[in-house]
């Protein structure tokens, strides 16, 4: 595939789990676009964030989206002060048991390694595992959905006031103050 991984998708946010959460967007918008549209786009997303799985099925991109929707609704229920669904809650610790890869450090950088067997799977395991210490570690009193228009993405603010609105400056912020500087 010769498209760039920044024109198909946004990989600006902080957390991977959100960033993979990030591959629908518009999701609050009359019509969410969907960006993992076929194995080739989920393999193209996974090598971007350094999880190269060689062979992506069709069956991988459900598991995927699966997880991309469980992580998704689980994040939305914190941001809006709820509990998050156990069904949801069971598919993110399935995916996390699951996965095998291991960590490791290669020319000074940490980097994955899937087995050969199951790497989707390993990778759908980092992404849970990433999710779980988000979703349920200290800062999960921190974690937002964007207010951007049709956004409703979910991000980690980390401001100093906590007081963030947007998912990513550059984008759904821009947009809004873009907005604003028309009407007037």
């Amino acid at each position: 595939m010769t498209e760039d991984v920044r024109r198909v998708f946004r990989m600006d946010n902080e957390v991977l789990a959100f960033r993979f959460t990030a591959t629908v967007s518009d999701r609050a918008g009359a019509a969410p676009r969907e960006r993992l549209t076929d194995p080739a786009r989920l393999k193209m997303w996974l090598h971007a964030t350094g999880l190269d799985a060689t062979d992506v099925s069709s069956t991988d991109l459900k598991d995927a989206i699966e997880l991309r929707e469980a992580i998704y609704r689980i994040g939305a229920a914190i941001a809006a002060g709820k509990g998050p669904d156990s069904k949801d809650v069971r598919i993110l610790n399935t995916a996390a048991a699951a996965g095998q890869a291991k960590v490791a450090l290669e020319d000074g950088l940490a980097g994955w390694h899937l087995t050969e067997k199951t790497p989707v799977g390993d990778a759908l395991g980092v992404l849970a595992t990433d999710a779980i210490h988000v979703l349920g570690g200290p800062d999960r009193g921190r974690i937002k959905n964007c207010e951007g228009p049709g956004c409703a993405g979910l991000f980690l603010d980390t401001s100093r006031g906590a007081n963030r609105r947007w998912c990513s400056m550059n984008t759904c912020g821009n947009k809004v103050k873009k907005a604003r500087l028309t009407e007037n």
